[in-house]
């Protein structure tokens, strides 16, 4: 019988490989909306992560959990910083 440990390591290579294939399927003129639309996936990753590392199971848990809300937060705070720059590019300048 295969372990969930195992199970979980295939799920996560599948991703990796599939998240890759997507990526670089995107043009680059199509890159950064689609990144300021990833702000809210990071958004409830962040809600996932908070609830790991408050969770209190083990302390590994609890340092992954933090690990993550710290990468999730860059995430989502470089997302929206990407995404102003862009709109501010679009603006009319003043005269």
């Amino acid at each position: 019988m295969i372990g969930p440990l195992l199970i979980s390591l295939y799920v996560f290579v599948l991703a990796i490989f599939i998240g890759f294939e997507v990526i670089a399927k995107v043009p680059p003129l199509l890159h950064t909306p689609l990144m300021s639309g990833s702000n809210a996936i990071s958004g409830i990753t962040i809600v996932g992560a908070l609830i790991s590392a408050g969770s209190g199971h083990t302390g590994v848990s609890a340092f992954l959990g933090f690990t993550a809300v710290i990468f999730a937060t860059i995430n989502v705070v470089g997302g929206f910083l990407v995404t102003d720059r862009m709109l501010e590019m679009f603006k009319k300048g003043k005269k």
